[in-house]
């Protein structure tokens, strides 16, 4: 029989998988190699055979991202340094690390600020200094969006922090605020790729966003994009915020809806020609990882969700109600059930906490009020470590995180309504402190159930 401690410390190593699936520095290595003469790019990761190579005079090197200084050690280990040219690479504070010949810069996330749109110009500076028979390489993780802020001419670096502000706190999904965020940027919404031209550029990518869009993960720099102003103007109006943005990004986006300044960059601009791009690394790609390493430890695996999205507490809800079903349908074996996703957070309180914190102490109100009857432990995590404006990658909590609360004299639902999570699992020691990771592939979630019988052979399902 599993324990409660035992039920913890396989959700902590179920989860620590999913991390290591979304190694950036090993993904990196895997495609890109040097045959002796020429970079080779891999396009394909099931077709080794689909690459793309070239002679390119010099190879420039432009990181940005939370997982920016692991890929750009992978990537400069593997070109010889005679074809080197310039790199920069751009993380967030805490993840920055000392690369040798990169100028690396450290920005803020998930606001921008000052140095991010230094950094983002120093970008725009080297990429615009690329010429033809030269390759500019881009690495791109997740966090790219706020990390290299270059906000148009119409607008400053205060308009679109307060925009991103607002949006973060109104429940608006990542693709609802990338769209927003491409028609403020003169880099976002293919605008990089429109400036290394005359060169050539290829992309490897580290996925953050849910169904992979490589043109809204870090609102695609180097991507076509499809969206245009009135689909950013929606996503302000249908989240009441127009009245609350200010009053240049009012402006601007009326001009854009009106065509009055440039639309981002089209899918058949001939700039893309000269562009390639490649997912490297995805949520999806960790949800396996957690899948076989639950199945190593002896649990039942089945897949909750591979895109699980929407306000967090109420993902909670549901998610206990699934899990009742299947405990009053009777369960003999111990259960791993597994998620991924990105699940958004209306903030209506005063308290401290994200979209994990949230939903992990939201599972453990739901599961007292519907009483699971079965020993479990429920983990939601941040796959870069850090969970909204915290020092805690989310919340792993179990049977007895309530009866922990009552007796330091605390209730749970207060602190809910106030979206501080953090500070009542904090009390009930229930905060997942990882340290920043060095990757982000979104959130990943673990629910383990252990029914009250013998331990039985692995199995999976789906559902």
């Amino acid at each position: 029989m599993k324990t409660i401690p035992d039920l913890r410390k396989h959700a902590d190593a179920i989860f620590y998988a999913g991390i290591a699936a979304a190694d950036p520095y090993l993904a990196v290595k895997q495609c890109l190699q040097f045959d002796g003469k020429q970079l080779v790019c891999l396009l394909d990761l099931e077709n080794e055979a689909l690459v793309r190579k070239k002679d390119w005079q010099k190879i420039h090197l432009v990181a940005f991202g939370k997982a920016a200084c692991a890929m750009v050690r992978a990537a400069q280990e593997i070109i010889p340094a005679q074809l080197l040219g310039k790199a920069i690479a751009v993380c967030n504070y805490e993840n920055v690390q000392e690369v040798e010949q990169v100028e690396v810069i450290g920005a803020g996330h998930p606001l921008p600020d000052q140095a991010g749109l230094v950094a983002a110009q120093r970008i725009i500076d080297l990429v615009l200094q690329a010429q033809a028979g030269e390759l500019v390489l881009v690495l791109v993780s997740g966090g790219g969006s706020a990390l290299i802020p270059a906000p148009v001419a119409a607008i400053n670096l205060a308009d679109k922090i307060a925009t991103t502000d607002l949006l973060l706190a109104s429940g608006a999904t990542i693709n609802e605020i990338n769209c927003v965020r491409k028609h403020l940027s003169r880099i976002k919404g293919g605008g990089l790729a429109k400036m290394a031209a005359p060169a050539d550029m290829h992309t490897l990518i580290l996925s953050d966003v849910l169904g992979d869009e490589l043109s809204t993960i870090a609102s695609g720099p180097t991507v076509a994009d499809s969206s245009c102003f009135a689909d950013a103007h929606k996503v302000i109006q249908d989240k009441g915020l127009w009245d609350r943005i200010p009053l240049a990004v009012q402006k601007y986006l009326q001009q854009g809806c009106l065509g009055g300044v440039s639309e981002t960059t089209k899918p058949n601009d001939p700039v893309f020609r000269q562009g390639t791009q490649m997912l490297i690394g995805s949520n999806g790609i960790s949800l396996l990882a957690m899948t076989q390493a639950a199945k190593h430890l002896h649990y039942m695996t089945l897949v909750y969700g591979e895109q699980l999205a929407g306000e967090a507490r109420q993902v909670a809800e549901e998610w206990v109600l699934y899990a009742k079903k299947m405990m009053d349908k009777g369960l003999d074996k111990p259960y791993a059930i597994l998620a991924g996703g990105e699940t958004t957070v209306t903030i209506k309180g005063t308290g401290l906490g994200g979209r994990n914190q949230e939903m992990a102490l939201a599972f453990a109100i739901a599961a007292n009020k519907y009483q699971l009857q079965a020993e479990w432990v429920f983990l939601s995590g941040g796959t870069d470590g850090r969970d909204g404006p915290t020092d805690a990658a989310g919340g792993l909590v179990d049977t007895q995180t309530l009866t922990r609360m009552h007796k330091a004299q605390i209730e749970a639902e207060p602190y809910l309504a106030n979206n501080d999570a953090y500070h009542a699992l904090q009390i009930s020691k229930d905060l997942l402190i990882t340290g920043a990771t060095g990757t982000n592939v979104a959130d990943l979630q673990i629910l383990l159930i252990q029914p009250n019988t013998k331990i039985s052979q692995s199995g999976d399902q789906h559902v």
